[in-house]
Formats: structure tokens, sequence, C-alpha cells
């Protein structure tokens, strides 16, 4: 695992929208170590892609500050866009050969030195035979294909910042586990700063230094928070939310609330095959496990539990889950105190 030392990005204050519309972002402080592995979460329309935009400086905020290696960013973009690279979650390649495909970025940023080494190590890194696909044309490969060339094409300009909007999001399991070694080789070799948005959290929680989740724009924690949407009811100080198998989650909250959705860390979460019972305090669901992800860097297991329409995640020690046998398919109980909810 890298050292971590120091802060690459300090974010303050940061606002961001397009054009004349709504605010996209508003982060009042955000933190991303050097040599770090920082994994983005979020609803669709959080606003994981303009983040991502916005550390690879290719994206202007309207407010705010941005520190990258301690010293602000203003004015410096066209340089630090040269330390960074992107990859979209669609790329799409010149009409040229795989070669010249990886070449162009080289050429752009003047590292030719080298460059067929570059090349041939960047293709290997992403599971594709040199001597097979160099001379290959951008219209003879797969959509997985298509995507690990385009990750090849950042893999060799040796970025300090590797950014990746959903790499895996629309490529086969083979593409998709190759894209994941290929990242883990250029951050346990380079040293390379990596910021992953994506829906795949199994990934993530296996490993990730540090995870931020976004919801409407703004930084709600530190890890994968159970965002809790759809209709609240809220009477008398008293908010519910009833799952579509009739179960009912409450919380206490000030009656002139407009209330968007609740969050919850899963390490607040305590879960059980022992039925337990519910008070004005604490929230008892029943539901059905559905995936176990091992988080690492902690040792302990996220247990994204089904109640209803809804998917919960917990946090809980391997003993634990060895001591209560629990596993996809069982039907567990989860608890935690009304207080342990926050209001969006």
């Amino acid at each position: 695992m890298s050292v971590m030392k120091e802060s690459l990005y300090a974010l303050s204050n940061i606002k961001h929208r397009y054009g004349n519309g709504a605010i996209t972002l508003d982060i009042e402080a955000l933190s991303i170590m050097k040599g770090s592995i920082t994994g983005i979460v979020g609803p669709n329309g959080s606003g994981k892609s303009t983040l991502l935009k916005i550390l690879a400086f290719l994206e202007p905020t309207i407010e705010g500050t941005i520190l990258y290696e301690q010293e602000n960013s203003l004015d410096q973009e066209a340089q630090l866009q040269r330390e960074t690279t992107y990859l979209l979650q669609e790329p799409y390649l010149l009409k040229r050969s795989i070669y010249e495909n990886i070449a162009y970025g080289l050429k752009i940023r003047g590292k030719t030195e080298r460059m067929k080494e570059r090349i041939y190590d960047a293709l290997l890194r992403v599971g594709l035979i040199p001597d097979s696909f160099a001379n290959r044309p951008w219209h003879c490969l797969s959509g997985g294909e298509v995507q690990r060339v385009a990750l090849a094409a950042r893999l060799a300009l040796h970025p300090k910042v590797l950014l990746l909007d959903e790499p895996t999001a629309n490529v086969d399991d083979e593409s998709a586990q190759l894209v994941k070694e290929a990242v883990l080789s250029v951050w346990k070799e380079w040293g390379t700063t990596v910021i992953i948005a994506t829906h795949d959290l199994v990934w993530l929680h296996e490993v990730s230094t540090e995870i931020v989740s976004l919801y409407r724009g703004r930084v709600i924690g530190k890890e994968a928070e159970n965002i809790i949407q759809g209709k609240w009811k809220l009477e008398k100080g008293r908010a519910s939310r009833r799952f579509s198998d009739r179960q009912v989650l409450y919380g206490f909250c000030e009656p002139y609330l407009d209330i968007a959705a609740a969050i919850i860390s899963p390490s607040k979460i305590s879960i059980t095959r022992t039925e337990q019972i519910a008070s004005k305090r604490l929230n008892v669901l029943k539901g059905t496990v559905t995936q176990l992800m091992l988080e690492r860097k902690t040792d302990c297991v996220f247990v994204s539990v089904e109640v209803g329409d809804v998917i919960i995640k917990a946090r809980a020690t391997i003993e634990q889950m060895k001591n209560n046998l629990i596993y996809p398919g069982t039907e567990v109980w989860i608890s935690f105190f009304t207080e342990n909810l926050r209001w969006l």
C-alpha cells in the first residue's frame, strides 16, 4: 500500500454550475491525499462526473479555492492538466491505428522519448498483446477493448493523477477485471493518485484508501453512506418512510424540515440473525442479505440487506459474520438508533 503523507488536493468553498442553471456542486471542504485511491460514490445526478472534471482542471468553478500540492491552482490549469488524465465513461478513439491512438497524447504532451516502449507497456497493462493490437484500426475492437485502449492511452502518459468515470460500467467481465488490474498496477508501481467515480462498490471497498459520498452536489460522508430516498411523511416532529414490504422506518426531526432523504452510516447499523425488539429510539428492520463486500483496509465486511424496495448497507467484523453465520440469502434483522439518522 502507498504511504500517504500529505494532501494532493484541498478544496474549499467550491461552487459550480453549468451556464445559468442550478448549483451542481457545493463543497465546503474536501481533501484528497497524495498516493490514495479515492472512490467517489453517490446516486445519479449527485455531481460525481462534474467533480472529476474539476479535479482534472477541465471545468472551472464559479467560487472557491483549489490547492494542488499546497499551491493555488488558479491560472495554473493548463500546466496542471499535463499532470492529470481523465477517462470518460464512454470514451472514443481517433480514426487511426491503436498505436497512433495511444501515441497521440504522448505527442501532444511532448513525451516522445521511448514512446514505443511506453505504448507497448500500456497495452500489456490492459491485457492487450502489442504485436496483435498495435497496428489494428480503431473500428476493429469490441466495446471492452475500446475501453482498455482508451485507458492504455492515459497510462502511457504516466500521470500523477488518474481520474476514472465509471470505468467498468459498460464492458464485459473480463475487460472490467483487466481495467481494475491495470489501475492497481500503476498505483502500486508509480504511486499514481487514483480517483474513481463508480457504482462498483465491491471493487471500491476492496481497494480504496478513502471514499467520498456525494448527494445533490454536497459531500455527505467519508464512506458509502446509506441514502434513503422516497416519500417521507412528517407529523409532529416524527418522520416516517414506509417500504414496499410495509415495514416503516422512523426518525425525529424539526417540524419545519423539508426532507429529501435520510442518511445513516453503515457503521451505525447492527446486524444479527436474532430478532430484535423495536422501540421509540430503535429502528428494527427485517431483510435479506444480497451481497457481502470485504473492506481490506479495515478487514470489515459491508453487508447489503434488501428491505422492501431499498438496499441498506451495514458494517460488521469478520468475526461477527462468522459467529452469526451471515451469508447471501440469509434472513437478518438490522437495527439503529433514530438519532443516528441525518436529514438532507
